[in-house]
């Protein structure tokens, strides 16, 4: 018998596998919060493959689970496989971390190192997934059943604590500790690396201490192997007029009834799981398109707060930890009241319902959000802004156009870009700028599909004109663009907090991005001389600024243009979306779960957890397909999930209109006095502890 914690029926062993756990879950949901925006902003990806790739890592994460289970039970046993698949996970992070350093190689090779880290990632995050739990469940004497499920009460949370540090925590190494001359991706992965590494050698530290089960044969492939002849044996047999009630009594010559008994009723639930795999496909967009639409949002909670766009993933786990209690002590009661009859496959109906109005929200969001986006210009256009820096009104003619009819003035911010006819990808144009009653003509490269500014400005008696490229395209951090323009003579010297800008003299531009704030004393030098600090104002979230460095009454000062403008949309009303997702998830998730088990028998409850974790692995494999291959606008898309959710709720309804519960107990009174009950004994569950799970802890147990 194990040591007991503080005198108590509590095995030492467990505080090892819960502080394993939580380092785990802190490593995992930490890496992957800063996945997308690692993708977008250091690999240089665009929206559509960075949500592809991380939905084919979750998948992939969700898909190993099954090997995972198969290596556990049928060769290594719990405790060989979390060791050996830990150390494999340890080795996915480290190349993770280092393909995350620019100085190793090029972008080839962080593409490459990050690809591999994933995959080892998904296979030790997946592998150890069926095995934690169950090998915590193991330290306990079967008459322990209260302590057990204490345990997993605590297991559950030490899952919540990881996953809401994590998603805290490595957005802002990310973002606020700066290393290669940029956000520190190395840092927000090499933490998880180190604390994956805190797991393994706290898992093996207690190693003298576990009670270990050895491998006992793996349910799966005895259900798979039954599944397997019967259909072999219906398709062989040729006897004329041999019926069978069901195809699966004719694997009747090889296995035993009650096997197939139970497989049947296993295959009844599974057929149930068809349609779920749309749910996950909505749910576990919290980390990608959710993320990617936070970036375009006003994220400043007053003067003194800022929220990371990766950070309001957090939200699904506190939300969860108050949602859980309040639906089973408030709101299933009250609706109970009402003589509503509710049954686990109406929760998990209405929980698909809320997730499809998490949807709708987002809709209306993201709808109100690219307001403040400018799209780039279609093929054989291209976007073009005027600067008058002439010192008097102005008018611009492009040959063949009907743009700039109003006369320009001087300093004057433009409203919007105009959008310019080039007739082709790459076209000079001929342009007449009439300043003072004197027409100059200025002839210009354009190129399609660019946003450009066209600054007309007076030397001497003579009007210049000059074009400048612009970027349109908003940071995926949220961080504003600022571009400094010098008038003068001599370069200047402008720090912007933590940003330098060095701007040459003669009209020459630098453009970089700065945190978010209000910059009201901004140091400058012009050569060897101090000029008195610049009023930028506030530079908002999302915003690209062109500042015309000019000199007036002997003082240099910046005059401001908003090229794009500010993200408008605060980042708190995504909290409706992720309101109604979470509560989707208590009604689906843990009802689904509980009811699984509740129409399984026993041994074949390890079954339906591996079909429970495929749904979510082929709920990822349809976002990867409808991110890369529909090319919708996102409000678009948000909306088709939202509405095939909605469909597969319809068919969902139908199906569990016709299902009839059962009870897994009568099989076994029915086979508990027939001789060679013992017949497949091998198949025993090998994870009943889940079954001793308490219902708050089921619900996460498609991401432990």
């Amino acid at each position: 018998m194990g040591k007991k914690l503080c005198g108590t029926n509590y095995p030492l062993s467990i505080c090892f596998i819960v502080v394993n756990e939580f380092c785990e879950r802190f490593s995992y949901y930490g890496m992957k919060a800063v996945l997308t925006l690692y993708f977008l902003s250091y690999l240089k990806w665009d929206k559509d493959l960075s949500t592809a790739i991380y939905h084919a890592f979750s998948g992939l994460c969700y898909f190993t689970p099954i090997l995972g289970a198969i290596i556990a039970d049928s060769w290594l046993g719990k405790f060989k496989t979390i060791i050996y698949l830990s150390i494999v996970y340890v080795i996915g992070h480290v190349i993770k971390s280092v393909g995350a350093i620019p100085t190793v190689g090029n972008t080839d090779v962080h593409i490459a190192l990050s690809m591999v880290g994933l995959i080892l990632i998904a296979l030790g995050t997946g592998g150890i997934k069926p095995c934690v739990a169950a090998f915590g469940g193991d330290q306990f004497e079967e008459q322990h059943i209260k302590e057990r499920q204490k345990f997993f009460s605590i297991f559950y949370m030490s899952i919540n604590a990881g996953s809401v540090l994590s998603t805290l925590i490595t957005p802002i190494l990310r973002s606020e500790v700066k290393c290669f001359d940029s956000e520190c991706y190395a840092l927000a992965f090499g933490v998880p690396a180190a604390l994956m590494v805190v797991a393994l050698a706290v898992f093996i530290f207690g190693s003298s201490m576990y009670k270990k089960t050895p491998p006992q044969g793996n349910v799966l492939g005895e259900v798979c192997k039954c599944i397997g002849f019967a259909i072999k044996n219906r398709w062989r047999s040729s006897k004329p007029g041999l019926q069978r009630k069901h195809w699966l009594d004719w694997a009747e010559d090889m296995y035993p009834k009650r096997l197939i008994q139970e497989i049947k009723m296993v295959l009844r639930v599974l057929v149930l799981y068809i349609p779920l795999p749309m749910f996950w496909a909505l749910f576990d967009q919290q980390g990608s398109r959710w993320t990617l639409q936070a970036t375009r949002m006003n994220m400043a909670f007053g003067n003194s707060f800022t929220i990371k766009p990766d950070q309001m993933q957090m939200l699904n786990a506190l939300l969860i930890l108050v949602f859980v209690p309040i639906f089973d002590l408030i709101i299933y009661p009250l609706v109970g009241l009402c003589r509503i009859k509710i049954t686990p496959l109406r929760k998990m109906a209405t929980g698909m319902v809320f997730a499809a109005l998490a949807f709708g929200a987002a809709t209306l969001v993201e709808i109100n959000v690219v307001k403040t986006v400018v799209e780039p210009a279609p093929a054989g256009q291209s976007l073009l802004q005027v600067y008058n820096l002439a010192g008097g009104d102005i008018s611009v003619n492009f040959a063949g156009s009907n743009l700039f009819q109003q006369p320009i003035k001087h300093l004057q911010d433009p409203l919007e870009y105009e959008t310019l006819p080039l007739g082709g990808s790459n076209t000079k144009l001929d342009v007449d700028v009439t300043f003072a009653g004197n027409t100059s003509k200025c002839t210009l490269d354009f190129e399609e599909q660019k946003a450009y500014s066209l600054i007309i400005y007076k030397e001497d008696t003579k009007i210049n004109c000059e074009r400048v490229e612009d970027n349109i395209k908003k940071n995926e951090d949220g961080s504003p663009n600022v571009r400094f323009l010098n008038t003068q003579t001599e370069a200047i010297n402008i720090t912007v907090g933590e940003t330098e800008f060095y701007v040459p003299s003669d009209y020459g531009i630098i453009n970089k991005s700065v945190d978010q704030g209000s910059y009201e004393a901004v140091g400058c030098s012009l050569g060897l001389t101090e000029c008195e600090n610049l009023n930028l104002g506030l530079l908002d979230f999302g915003a690209s600024y062109t500042f015309i460095l000019l000199q007036e009454s002997g003082k240099i000062v910046a005059n401001k243009m908003v090229d794009v403008r500010e993200n408008n949309v605060h980042i708190a009303w995504q909290i409706p979306q992720y309101a109604l997702i979470t509560a989707g998830e208590v009604m689906f998730s843990i009802t689904g779960l509980e009811f699984s088990y509740s129409q399984a028998p026993t041994n074949m409850k390890s079954v339906l957890q591996a079909g429970w974790l495929l749904t979510v692995a082929f709920g990822n494999v349809i976002v990867l397909i409808v991110a890369e291959g529909a090319g919708l606008e996102q409000w678009i898309e948000f909306l088709l999930f939202g509405g095939l959710l909605l469909g597969v709720c319809v068919i969902f309804s139908i199906m569990a209109h016709f299902y009839t519960y059962v009870d897994p107990e009568q099989l076994n009174k029915m086979y508990s006095e027939e001789p060679g009950k013992e017949e497949d004994d091998g198949g025993e569950i090998k994870k009943k502890e889940i079954d001793d799970m308490p219902l708050k802890t089921r619900e996460k147990s498609t991401r432990l």
